[in-house]
């Protein structure tokens, strides 16, 4: 009896943290270059007092045993890297992936972290920033004082346009085996793991990394129809799981009050 109580509360455990994946995909409906979480359950280990194809004598074996799940638990909470929708802001530096890649940036710590949202700045220096202010590495130079255009090819080829002259240069892009392994870091950034593997780097429109796009951003992929149903599913769970409790607490109630 007391088992049913312990496997309702970790399904209500486990929805609760489903609850907080969901309301943290629908907070970021609307941040640049934002992938949703997923999350996936596994069922725990399992009682068994009589197994399958245990020995019932006479050579006889038992066709099926007694199995008793012992609840569930969250497995994972991996980022989906689908395409987000891609928005014509008119901006020279905003900068939209379509395909497999990441913006390299470096950290304040010198280390490296990739993003995936080109809302592109520019510093007083002249230098290609993130709206935080991280410098952006793929290969950008920094900005001649003067300069009256910036274009960006799908390909990945810059040139700057001023009164002394054009300057061209071509960008990267850096991608990673498992990107849903990346480590997110907040703020638009992820770090590379064990799990993502090794960044690899390449040209825009090669070799299967994706192109870039000026002028427009990539929207998150959230789906809000989606999330909102699963929401409803979320909740109704969790109800289901405090029922499961109600109706033990209701038997073991009923056995305490039984008289000879």
């Amino acid at each position: 009896m007391n088992l049913s109580l312990y496997s309702a509360a970790t399904g209500m455990e486990a929805q609760q943290l489903n609850l907080n994946t969901i309301s943290n995909n629908l907070a970021n409906v609307n941040t640049p270059g934002f992938k949703r979480s997923k999350i996936e359950f596994q069922d725990l280990l399992y009682q068994k007092p009589r197994s399958a194809g245990a020995e019932s004598g006479g050579g006889n074996l038992v066709p099926t045993g007694v199995e008793i799940g012992n609840g569930s638990r969250v497995a994972s909470t991996s980022k989906v890297f689908t395409q987000g929708q891609v928005t014509a802001t008119g901006e020279k530096l905003d900068l939209a992936i379509q395909g497999d890649g990441f913006l390299e940036v470096q950290r304040p710590d010198g280390t490296s972290a990739y993003t995936r949202d080109g809302t592109l700045k520019l510093s007083p220096t002249g230098a290609i920033t993130t709206t935080d202010g991280l410098p952006v590495l793929n290969g950008f130079q920094s900005v001649p004082t003067g300069t009256t255009n910036i274009n960006i090819s799908e390909n990945g080829d810059v040139t700057y346009q001023g009164p002394n002259g054009s300057q061209t240069f071509r960008i990267t892009l850096t991608r990673f085996a498992n990107p849903s392994g990346l480590g997110s870091l907040g703020g638009n950034l992820y770090e590379e793991t064990p799990a993502s593997g090794t960044p690899e780097t390449g040209s825009p429109g090669e070799q299967g990394f994706g192109t870039v796009l000026q002028g427009y951003t990539e929207t998150s992929n959230v789906n809000i129809v989606e999330e909102m149903v699963n929401l409803i599913i979320a909740q109704r769970a969790y109800e289901i799981n405090s029922k499961s409790i109600q109706t033990s607490d209701e038997m073991l109630q009923n056995i305490a009050q039984m008289k000879r």
